[in-house]
C-alpha cells in the first residue's frame, strides 16, 4: 500500500509540476517577447513531456534503464491509443494537411529510427544514438518553425492556440520566477517519489520493471498530455488535441531518449525488443492511416484506439508480462 501511495503522490507532484512549469515558462516567454508560435511549439511541447523527461533521466542515472525506456515507449503508445482515442470519442478530430504531412509522418519516422538504432546497437542505445536523436529533434524544430513562420502555414495557428490554451493574464516577475522554480522542484521531487513507488510495486508483485514503466509510469507521466488534449477536445479545438499528442511523441523519442542515453547508455529490455517497440510503430502507422483517410479521427476510430489500448494492457500483464 505504501508503494502504491508513493506512486500516486509522485504522479500528482509530476502533474502539478508540469502544469506550473508550463504556465511559468509561458509567462516568461511573453515578458521576453517570444512569439506565441514559438512558445507553443517549444514550451508547450517540452512542457507536457517534462514528467517523462525527469522520470526517464532519473531512472537512467539510477541504473533503471527498463523504466527509462519503458516510460517513453509506453507513453507514446498510451498517447495515441488512450489519449487520442478518448479525445476522438468526445469529438471527431480533424487535422490540417501540414500537420499530417510533417508531424504525423515525423512520429512514424522517429519510431522507425528508434527500432533501427536499437537493432543496429545490439539491443541498446548508446551516446552516439543519443546524438542522432538530439540532432533529429533540432532538425525537426527548425523545420517546424521555418515552415510555419515563413510560409504562413495553417498549423502555425495550432501552436499559437496551444500556448493560448494555457495562457493566463500577465503575472509579475516574482510570480514567474517562483512558478518556474516551483514547477521544476515538483517535477524532480515527484519523479523520485514515483520511482520509489514503481520499483517497490515491481518488486512486491514480482513484475519486471519494464512492465511497470510501460504501463503505470507511462500513464502517470502522460497526464499533462491527457488533460490538455481532453480540454481541447471538449472545446472543439481538434487541431490542438492532435498536435499536442504528435508533438509530445516526437519530443519523447527524440528528446527524452536522446538526453537519457547521452547521460547513461541504455540497454533495452527483451520484451520491448520483442513486443512493445513493434506496438509503438504499429500504433503510429495506424494513426497515420486514420488521419490520412479523411483527414480526421472519427468516433469509431477513437473507439478502436481505446479498445487497442485495453488489449495492449491486458497483454502486457499476461502474455508478455515476463
Amino acid at each position: 500500500m505504501l508503494n502504491i501511495l508513493f506512486l500516486f503522490v509522485g504522479i500528482a507532484l509530476l502533474t502539478c509540476g508540469g502544469e506550473v512549469l508550463i504556465r511559468g515558462s509561458l509567462a516568461a516567454a511573453r515578458r521576453l517577447g517570444v512569439s506565441p508560435l514559438l512558445s507553443g511549439l517549444v514550451i508547450v511541447g517540452f512542457g507536457t513531456s517534462a514528467p517523462e523527461l525527469v522520470v526517464s533521466v532519473n531512472a537512467a542515472i539510477e541504473g533503471r534503464p527498463d523504466i527509462a525506456i519503458g516510460n517513453v515507449v509506453g507513453s507514446n503508445i498510451g498517447n495515441i491509443l488512450l489519449v487520442l482515442g478518448l479525445c476522438a470519442v468526445i469529438t471527431p478530430l480533424a487535422v490540417k494537411p501540414l500537420v499530417l504531412r510533417r508531424d504525423a509522418a515525423t512520429v512514424v519516422a522517429a519510431s522507425i529510427l528508434f527500432l533501427v538504432l536499437v537493432l543496429v546497437g545490439g539491443g541498446a542505445l548508446g551516446r552516439a544514438d543519443a546524438a542522432i536523436f538530439l540532432l533529429a529533434l533540432v532538425i525537426y524544430l527548425v523545420w517546424a518553425y521555418w515552415s510555419e513562420r515563413f510560409h504562413a502555414a495553417p498549423s502555425g495557428e495550432l501552436h499559437q492556440a496551444e500556448a493560448e490554451e494555457l495562457s493566463t493574464e500577465p503575472k509579475s516577475i516574482l510570480w514567474t520566477v517562483i512558478a518556474v522554480v516551483l514547477g521544476l522542484s515538483l517535477l524532480i521531487g515527484g519523479s523520485q517519489v514515483l520511482l520509489i513507488g514503481a520499483i517497490g510495486i515491481a518488486e512486491h508483485f514480482d513484475v519486471p520493471e519494464a512492465v511497470i514503466g510501460l504501463t503505470l509510469v507511462a500513464v502517470g507521466t502522460s497526464l499533462p498530455e491527457l488533460s490538455i488534449s481532453v480540454i481541447a477536445a471538449i472545446r472543439r479545438h481538434a487541431d490542438v488535441a492532435v498536435g499536442n499528442i504528435l508533438g509530445s511523441n516526437i519530443f519523447n523519442l527524440l528528446g527524452i531518449l536522446g538526453v537519457s542515453a547521452l547521460l547513461q547508455p541504455l540497454p533495452v529490455h527483451v520484451r520491448i525488443l520483442q513486443f512493445d517497440q513493434w506496438v509503438m510503430l504499429a500504433t503510429s502507422l495506424l494513426l497515420f492511416v486514420f488521419l490520412y483517410t479523411g483527414r480526421r479521427l472519427s468516433r469509431f476510430e477513437g473507439a478502436i484506439l481505446l479498445l487497442g489500448y485495453g488489449i495492449y494492457v491486458w497483454l502486457s500483464f499476461t502474455v508478455f508480462g515476463g
